[in-house]
């Protein structure tokens, strides 16, 4: 009996798999046709004149490499100094400026839901080699309740990303 259970759970797996593989590909197919033709690469964040420590600006970096990969949305994500985004003809660079960095106390926080907040604000700028802005956007991450402090960076990372998802970006140039 639990032979027959474990066959019929086989062959009911072996025909639903490719059903839910073609799924999953068309619902990552709902970036825009433009944007998948272009590839970015990643500058390091330049923290300006706010005081950030360097924690903070690396855990940006590697958070945003992380999500701009998970929305698939270009082709390829380079970081900063990669020599293999020299070859690449459409390529659109993604610079991030801290404005705006509040500390906040994960003890606080723990203790108060009004208190202990951190705090990120960023213009997130998406150019092209020549350096014309194709998108430039202020977004923010923060951690108010629940979470270390370098949490922030994750959201602020995860909402960088969502906001480039949700933007159309021009076609590529021949």
């Amino acid at each position: 009996m639990k032979t027959l259970f474990a066959v019929i759970t086989l062959m009911i797996l072996a025909v639903a798999q490719p059903r839910l593989f073609a799924q999953s590909s068309a619902l990552g197919s709902s970036a825009s046709p433009v944007a998948a033709q272009w590839s970015v690469q990643l500058d390091r964040v330049d923290p300006a004149d706010v005081k950030i420590e360097p924690a903070f600006r690396i855990a940006i970096y590697e958070n945003l490499l992380d999500e701009l990969a998970k929305i698939k949305v270009f082709k390829q994500v380079f970081r900063t100094g990669d020599h293999n985004a020299s070859d690449v003809h459409d390529l659109l660079i993604l610079k991030i400026t801290v404005q705006k960095y509040t500390p906040g106390s994960e003890t606080k926080r723990a203790v108060t839901t009004v208190a202990g907040a951190t705090k990120l604000n960023v213009r997130s700028q998406l150019s092209t080699r020549d350096g014309k802005v194709v998108l430039e956007r202020v977004v923010d991450g923060n951690v108010r309740f629940i979470g270390g402090n370098l949490r922030a960076t994750h959201n602020l990372a995860r909402n960088v990303a969502k906001t480039i998802k949700q933007s159309t970006l021009p076609q590529p140039a021949p």
